[in-house]
C-alpha cells in the first residue's frame, strides 16, 4: 500500500497562523516590503521555523 503523507503547509487563512504572523510583524518590526514577502512565503512553509528559515533565504539573496 503506497502512503499518500503529504507535508502540510501553513494556511494563511487559519486564525492561529494570522496571530503568529501579527506577532513577528510587531516583534520584528517589518516593513511593507518584508510583510509581503512574508505573506507571499506562508503558503509554501510547514510551519513557524521553515518560513522564518525561508525569509532568512530571501532577504540573503536579495543582498547578492
Amino acid at each position: 500500500m503506497k502512503d499518500h503523507s503529504f507535508i502540510q503547509t501553513m494556511n494563511i487563512n487559519d486564525k492561529s497562523v494570522l496571530e503568529m504572523l501579527n506577532k513577528l510583524i510587531v516583534i520584528n518590526r517589518l516593513n511593507k516590503s518584508q510583510i509581503l514577502q512574508m505573506v507571499n512565503l506562508v503558503s509554501i512553509s510547514n510551519d513557524i521555523n521553515d518560513l522564518s528559515d525561508n525569509l532568512k533565504w530571501e532577504s540573503s539573496k536579495s543582498f547578492h
